[in-house]
């Protein structure tokens, strides 16, 4: 579109009438604006443009979202598109990646239990960034997490789905710094923790994806991907997070 028109060999002075008449209507039709704005936000999915107008209420406020998203509830491979509404307009702000989820797929929208295999469905507040280091770029909140830093996901426990410091008093929890380093860069999820329901599922992160493996029910991309959106997200434009299957997400329409 930056091309200058160079008719070669043309003989204005013979019909100059006729073709200032004939290219004027081309002049016209050249369009204006942002073409780099208007492509990315002719390009997104058709499902997710759907989900955005059906769940305005639910997305509130929110100016940054990340999808995961499939079209088989068996499978543990998703495609993650990540959106930023700027003047008005959602647009997208990584070309789509992939990544994995729970070893059992998608629970569908409120069925998710602890223990189950599965990744929650539906749209969360993105919380805490964690990982190994001091701090890493981000404008997230930032906690580190160390030897000493447990996160509890025994339902009979007073602190199930919580971050504790120093080794709890519970059946079961997990370490937040991981020998197999899956949670060296990481965001909370926050499912099922305002309120915590015992039983209704714990410790769903987004972290690194090791090995092209299924999760036990986080979101894992590459370690690459999520510092990028890290270093993306910005609290003040609350990211949400819309996981779970096309067809199980259809079905959420805002009040």
């Amino acid at each position: 579109m930056d091309q200058k028109l160079r008719p070669n060999n043309f003989r204005i002075k013979a019909i100059p009438l006729v073709f200032t008449i004939s290219i004027s209507p081309f002049l016209l039709s050249i369009p204006t604006g942002s073409a780099n704005g208007s492509d990315q936000s002719a390009n997104i999915n058709p499902f997710i443009r759907k989900y955005i107008s059906h769940n305005a209420t639910g997305i509130g406020e929110s100016k940054q979202l990340v999808f995961a998203t499939h079209k088989n509830r068996s499978s543990v491979f998703v495609t993650i598109h990540t959106l930023e509404k700027k003047n008005g307009a959602w647009q997208l702000v990584f070309p789509s990646f992939a990544g994995s989820i729970g070893e059992k797929g998608f629970a569908a929208i409120d069925q998710k239990r602890e223990g189950d295999g599965k990744s929650p469905s539906g749209i969360f507040p993105l919380g805490i960034a964690f990982g190994y280091y001091p701090s890493v770029a981000t404008q997230m909140p930032y906690r580190q997490a160390t030897d000493d830093d447990y996160w509890v996901d025994d339902v009979n426990s007073e602190d199930y789905n919580k971050w504790v410091k120093g080794k709890p008093a519970a059946a079961s929890w997990e370490r937040m710094k991981r020998d197999d380093d899956q949670y060296k860069y990481g965001i909370v999820i926050e499912y099922n923790l305002n309120p915590i329901v015992k039983g209704k599922g714990s410790a769903i992160f987004l972290h690194v994806w090791k090995d092209r493996k299924p999760t036990a029910g986080c979101l894992a991309m590459s370690e690459e991907m999520i510092l990028k959106i890290l270093a993306w997200l910005d609290p003040g434009k609350k990211p949400l997070i819309v996981m779970g299957t096309e067809g199980e997400l259809s079905t959420m329409r805002s009040p």
